[in-house]
C-alpha cells in the first residue's frame, strides 16, 4: 500500500473567497469547502466571533500560498475520477468473488466443522 505523504497547510487564494485560509484548512483535512465555511460563519453567530476573526487574520498572514504543483497536483478531472472508481469496483466485485468462492466450498464447511471439535 502506497503511503500518503503528509499534508501541508496553504493558503489557496484561487479558491478562496477572501484570502483563501477556509480553502486552505478544508483541504489540509479533507473535507468540503462549504463545511469549513460553514462552521466558521456558525462559530461567528455563536459567541465565537473575535477568535474566528483573530485566527483568521493570524493565518492568512502567516501561511503561504500553495505552491502551483500542489494546487495542479489535486486537481483531477471527473472523467479520471470516474475511472478510478470504476478500476476500483472491478477490484472489489474480483474480491468478492474470490471470498463467497471459498465461503461456498467444501473446504470451508470442512474447516468449519473441525473449529467447532
Amino acid at each position: 500500500m502506497a503511503r500518503r505523504e503528509k499534508p501541508q497547510l496553504y493558503l489557496r487564494p484561487d479558491e478562496g473567497m477572501i484570502k483563501g485560509v477556509c480553502a486552505g484548512v478544508a483541504h489540509y483535512l479533507d473535507v468540503p469547502v462549504k463545511l469549513v465555511r460553514l462552521i466558521v460563519v456558525l462559530s461567528m453567530f455563536f459567541g465565537l466571533f473575535l477568535l474566528t476573526i483573530i485566527a483568521y487574520v493570524i493565518l492568512a498572514y502567516w501561511l503561504e500560498p500553495a505552491p502551483a504543483q500542489e494546487t495542479a497536483r489535486r486537481y483531477i478531472s471527473p472523467a479520471r475520477q470516474l475511472e478510478r472508481v470504476a478500476l476500483q469496483l472491478q477490484d472489489d466485485e474480483q474480491h468478492l468473488r474470490q471470498v463467497e468462492r471459498y465461503v461456498t466450498s467444501e473446504a470451508f464447511g470442512l474447516r468449519n466443522r473441525f473449529r467447532q471439535l
